[in-house]
């Protein structure tokens, strides 16, 4: 009885393989048969994804760009980068970035506002720029919309801001005893309806 059980051992499994290897070989065949079934709109990637580029409209633009004697159009120029003066030998001073946002009580332990500690519901932007052996007479501010223009006679600052600001409700204060400029910044917020009540 041993030898038979080896035997029938060894020939199923002989069995096994031999079946395994056919089965493999129809889904093969059958993941094939599928592929060729497939349509091309099945075949597209992620790449494929949004809406599709209008031919006759970059036509019309590439007319428009020849016949004009502009090298840029006014958006793809970045507000501020006609202050930047590569040959300017004054350096950077030091400046520091903080969002500011009002809390009150109810918002601190009831949440009744639904404010929370991300940007988007900060009201303000505090810039602190150190400016060392400057007074205050020597500096020169401008603020546009998304940049920061800082002139003194030893420091030059140029800075494009993380979010946009309303650049004629902002104040400026100079501390001669830490010689420091604090600039706050009233942000621009077009999703106030959503995110503030």
């Amino acid at each position: 009885m041993e030898c038979l059980g080896v035997s029938s051992v060894q020939s199923l499994q002989a069995l096994s393989a031999l079946l395994s290897t056919q089965q493999q070989q129809q889904q093969e065949e059958e993941e094939d048969e599928e592929c060729e079934k497939v349509t091309a709109c099945a075949r597209l990637g992620p790449g494929h994804i949004g809406p599709r580029p209008k031919e006759d409209k970059e036509v019309s633009t590439a007319y428009v760009k020849k016949n004009s004697k502009d090298i840029w159009s006014e958006e793809e120029v970045a507000e501020g980068s006609q202050y930047d003066d590569f040959a300017d030998p004054r350096p950077q001073p030091e400046y520091e970035i903080i969002l500011k946002q009002s809390v009150g009580t109810e918002d601190l332990f009831l949440g009744l506002n639904g404010k929370d500690p991300s940007s988007m519901c900060c009201e303000a932007m505090l810039v602190k720029i150190k400016l060392p052996d400057t007074k205050a007479t020597d500096v020169v501010l401008d603020v546009k919309e998304t940049f920061l223009d800082l002139r003194t006679p030893k420091y030059k600052l140029g800075l494009h801001l993380p979010h946009p600001i309303h650049s004629q409700q902002g104040k400026a204060q100079f501390f001669t005893e830490r010689e420091e400029l604090e600039v706050t910044l009233l942000m621009k917020r077009p999703m106030d309806f959503i995110n503030m009540p």
